[in-house]
């Protein structure tokens, strides 16, 4: 895996091959603080199922929330975001802080393999 730019600063880590091993294998190089969430949720909902119905929701979760985690600048604004909007008083000011936070989100997770 190769590293692409973060501006000036710091690399961040590409995105792995779209499957549980790849993504897991990232989780721990580059988010190891998702680590215990993302095997925890894998043994409730994946691990012994029958159906692999889950498979696509859990890979969509987990992709979201690497792509986020690897990029440390990123995550924290939009936890910063997070955390106005849950503090904000006015409705419409909170609503726009958490809408902003969302579409950084899916942003974010929009990022293919490699990049």
């Amino acid at each position: 895996m190769t590293t692409a730019p973060l501006g000036e600063e710091t690399p961040v880590p590409p995105m792995p091959e779209r499957t549980p091993k790849a993504l897991r294998a990232a989780i721990a190089q580059h988010a190891p603080q998702l680590l215990v969430d993302f095997d925890r949720h894998w043994r409730r909902d994946i691990a012994d199922a029958y159906d692999l119905a889950p498979v696509p929701a859990f890979m969509a979760r987990w992709w979201s929330e690497y792509a986020l985690a690897r990029d440390p600048r990123l995550e924290t604004k939009v936890h910063r975001l997070e955390d106005e909007a849950a503090q904000e008083p006015d409705y419409a000011r909170a609503k726009a802080l958490i809408e902003e936070a969302g579409r950084i989100r899916r942003s974010a997770a929009r990022a293919e393999p490699g990049r």
